[in-house]
């Protein structure tokens, strides 16, 4: 079972906005580049960049997705910060 991971994220207060987030990802828009024009998280400066962190250190539902949920694929969290464009990088 992975004890760590490393995501990217944005953080937005509305889930259409994240949405319409994952849809340029998939057409191929870089994600450190989104995270600077959008994230209201201070991560969004660093290109969203939430570096290496322990499983449980994190919000439930954000922290199930980042050790359950695909790596690399954009996942669509919500947590009482808002709404979370994710892409999990790695885990170990």
């Amino acid at each position: 079972m992975a004890r760590t991971a490393a995501a990217l994220h944005i953080l937005v207060k509305h889930k259409e906005q994240a949405e319409e987030i994952i849809k340029q990802l998939n057409k191929g828009a870089k994600f450190d580049l989104l995270a600077k024009k959008h994230s209201t998280c201070p991560s969004g400066k660093k290109g969203g960049s939430l570096g290496e962190f322990k499983k449980g250190q994190m919000v439930p539902p954000f922290d199930k997705v980042c050790f359950s949920g695909e790596l690399i694929t954009p996942h669509l969290v919500k947590t009482k910060f808002g709404w979370h464009v994710v892409k999990v990088l790695y885990r170990t």
